[in-house]
């Protein structure tokens, strides 16, 4: 009698635990799947510093909910690209509006486009020396000296600097647009190393001879950009 009793015990806990587990299977299946949406955002791949221009380069796409995605997340690298960081971002920080000034506005301030190390230096030009004053902010020129020897009277060219980047022409800071009135510049402002500097300061206040740019072609200077990133 008392192993019966145990038979029909062990069989019924049997057919409840076929039930819950069958119970537990049908309320799995019926769940809902995970429907959630996601919106690609514009982030940075490295550390960023503020005042830096952007590059494509340094920006990456990446896939957020898009419950969680911020308003003003930027979805296009386009929308950052050439512009200039208005604050420090880490590593993976998806970009906000908020997180970018215009070239333009950045121009205000000619010591924040100066690289760490370099000076900002000023040489007087005229409408030769200047390439027609076709040089643009954002260009690279070669620095050439020349001078007239006393004795000989020769007039020897020396190439004092090459490849040297245009911070600003006369008061402009960024480059012309289709719509940007000409106007005639006198001063070409270059981004030197101290030395470099100090030598072009030199041969400029030189009475006896004079400064000439020869201007670098940009899209070698792009592709040299573009072969670093």
């Amino acid at each position: 009698m008392r192993s019966k009793l145990i038979l029909i015990a062990a069989l019924l806990m049997g057919v409840a635990t076929t039930l819950l587990f069958f119970n537990y299977m049908k309320q799995y299946k019926e769940a809902p799947a995970d429907d959630t949406e996601f919106v690609n955002v514009v982030a940075v791949k490295q550390d960023v510093r503020e005042n830096t221009k952007l590059s494509s380069g340094m920006l990456e796409i990446i896939q957020v909910p898009m419950s969680g995605a911020h308003a003003h997340a930027l979805t296009s690298p386009t929308e950052a690209d050439g512009k200039v960081t208005a604050s420090n971002l880490v590593a993976g920080e998806v970009l906000l509006a908020n997180h970018l000034k215009d070239q333009k506005e950045e121009a205000q301030f000619v010591s924040k486009k100066v690289r760490s190390g370099y000076r900002a230096v000023s040489i007087g030009v005229n409408i030769v020396q200047s390439v027609s004053n076709l040089i643009e902010p954002g260009d690279y020129v070669d620095v050439v000296f020349t001078k007239k020897e006393k004795i000989t009277e020769q007039v020897v060219s020396t190439e004092l600097l090459k490849n040297v980047h245009v911070l600003a022409i006369g008061r402009r800071m960024v480059e012309a647009e289709a719509d940007t009135p000409y106007e005639e510049y006198a001063q070409v402002t270059l981004e030197l190393q101290p030395a470099d500097g100090v030598k072009i300061i030199n041969a400029d206040e030189d009475g006896d001879g004079m400064i000439s740019l020869m201007l670098n072609s940009r899209i070698v200077q792009e592709d040299k950009v573009k072969a670093a990133q």
